[in-house]
């Protein structure tokens, strides 16, 4: 198999007599979109500087793009890019200034235009970065961690504070990196954008990864519930005894939450049919990584307490 793009075995970190990260395993292939997720003080933010070789590690194997981050070697840190939350630029600058100025630290930069368009910045090229919005500003970030091209690019939070619409847009971006081959570890607090974006996801909780895999096979095989809304045309609430052992009530609504959704809808609605009710705002809301995420943590917090 051709080399990952970040192997670590058995990686531990400790601040004193406390462990953060407790001997975890990853492995993040070549081109592919990686998150890790956690809550805070989970051992992420550890984990992602040891890999980024801003910190030492205590014990453990750790090789990116082939090298050990720990020596901080300029042949290292000219292959990768960081994308923080709050980078500092010059606000005087504009856009194209600003990517040409980070350009100019890499022996073999990425064309200016290329990185332009890859962010979604060619309409803002010479505006002042002072006057650009907040996901413009972000966007920005990006290119400037795609100054050096690099093979791999950690993305800190890229899209903490933005409205929808601004998100929808960041998405876009990054998807436009793995177009170009670039592998790209995101962090994030989002789940949705975790979902929709990366191929695979490993979740870590008080310095250990609890569940690794794309985030589909993660959501089916997770003992998470689909839920059934409904209400009852005229407010009857007199179901099947089948159904009504399972169901919860909030006012009209009626609340079925269930592991194996086919056959309870396939009850309700023959029984629906059958005498002739109408069922009134019928949602199906299948479980999401958030669900998923949430139940772990939660089962994970307990168990290390």
């Amino acid at each position: 198999m051709p080399e990952p793009a970040i192997d670590v075995r058995g990686l531990r970190k400790t601040y004193g007599s406390f462990e953060a990260v407790k001997g975890i395993d990853l492995r993040v292939e070549r081109g592919e979109v990686f998150s890790l997720l956690g809550p805070n003080g989970a051992g992420k933010t550890s984990t992602v500087e040891i890999l980024e070789g801003h910190r030492a590690r205590t014990s453990g194997e750790v090789s990116v793009l082939g090298h050990d981050p720990g020596k901080g070697e300029r042949a290292f840190k000219s292959r990768i890019g960081i994308v923080l939350q709050e980078p500092g630029i010059e606000r005087f600058l504009t856009v194209a200034e600003t990517i040409d100025r980070f350009r100019g630290f890499f022996p073999h930069p990425r064309p200016l235009d290329e990185i332009i368009e890859a962010v979604g910045l060619h309409e803002k090229r010479d505006e002042r970065v002072k006057k650009l919005s907040g996901g413009q500003k972000r966007r920005l970030d990006v290119a400037i961690g795609l100054a050096g091209d690099p093979e791999l690019l950690f993305l800190d939070e890229p899209t903490a504070g933005f409205d929808p619409a601004a998100r929808r847009n960041a998405w876009q971006m990054v998807e436009n990196l793995r177009d170009l081959g670039k592998t790209v570890f995101l962090t994030t607090h989002y789940m949705d954008e975790a979902q929709h974006l990366a191929d695979r996801v490993a979740i870590i909780v008080g310095g250990q990864i609890v569940a690794e895999g794309p985030p589909g096979s993660l959501i089916g095989h997770e003992a998470t519930k689909t839920r059934i809304e409904f209400s009852v045309a005229g407010g009857s609430t007199d179901l099947p005894a089948e159904l009504d052992a399972v169901a919860s009530r909030a006012g009209e609504r009626i609340i079925i939450q269930t592991e194996d959704p086919v056959p309870v809808l396939h009850s309700l609605t023959g029984w629906a049919l059958g005498a002739g009710v109408a069922l009134e705002q019928l949602h199906v809301t299948q479980p999401s990584l958030e669900d998923v995420y949430l139940q772990l943590t939660s089962a994970a917090e307990k168990d290390q307490a």
